[in-house]
């Protein structure tokens, strides 16, 4: 084989082998600026942070990508809205974006933001699993199971939906009314119809009809009993992902 072609061979894998390197999630604590970088890993370190600006949001990281429309600095609830981040770029004019899990539909949704369009990135070690065929809720934190429950989820006509999501508020006696139980959590998925006030958002609340539980009563929201999420609220934090299978 010639030179060149050896050059070329070795060049080649060296392209192979850049993605896997790039997929390493920066290390909790480090310092300096953000580059080419995965920043969560939706496992056991997970990144996010509150909006600071209503920047637009695009399809690229680049200023000249279609535009999603402009972040939120509330949440239908009139909580601070946050965002979880992904990963990090760096364009050709030195401008570093932000990827980030968009609390929208359609569910799933991912765009690019200007870095300084958020506040500080905060780091959470915890994830969520729902799973609709067992009933069953588990609360892992670095990447150990510390908490399970059964559930309620979304009726056939009404499914809690699959997907990567993630928690972005957290609020006490929904609605001044036992119907979402003592706590509720909102997530960034979005259902047909959900119990959530105004429709919509995917919730994680309690409830003041236990006996349903487990079983599938809901029109997109994930049910607890008063008891179980009490305790959920003391483990997860705001920005954890869930998973829901």
């Amino acid at each position: 084989m010639s030179r060149i072609a050896l050059f070329a061979a070795g060049l080649a894998s060296s392209l192979v082998l850049a993605p896997a390197a790039a997929a390493e999630v920066r290390a909790v604590g480090v310092e300096g600026p953000y580059r080419n970088e995965q920043l969560s890993d939706e496992q056991t370190v997970t990144r996010w942070a509150h909006s600071v600006s209503r920047a637009r949001i695009r399809t690229q990281p680049r200023l000249g990508g279609r535009s999603l429309g402009p972040l939120r600095l509330l949440t239908e609830d009139g909580l601070p809205e946050i965002y979880m981040v992904l990963a990090s770029r760096v364009d050709l004019r030195g401008r570093t974006w932000m990827h980030v899990r968009l609390p929208r539909r359609p569910n799933g949704t991912t765009g690019w933001v200007l870095a300084d369009a958020l506040g500080d990135l905060n780091t959470v070690r915890t994830k969520l699993r729902i799973n609709r065929r067992t009933l069953r809720a588990t609360l892992f934190r670095d990447g150990r199971p510390i908490w399970n429950a059964r559930i309620g989820v979304g009726k056939a006509a009404t499914p809690t939906p699959r997907g990567k999501f993630y928690i972005r508020e957290r609020l006490r006696n929904l609605g001044g009314r036992g119907v979402y139980g003592t706590w509720a959590f909102g997530t960034s998925a979005y259902s047909i119809l959900s119990d959530w006030p105004g429709g919509g958002v995917v919730g994680i609340h309690g409830t003041n009809q236990p006996q349903l539980i487990p079983g599938r009563p809901s029109h997109g929201c994930i049910r607890l009993t008063n008891r179980s999420i009490n305790k959920l609220v003391t483990l997860m934090p705001l920005g954890t992902p869930v998973e829901i299978l």
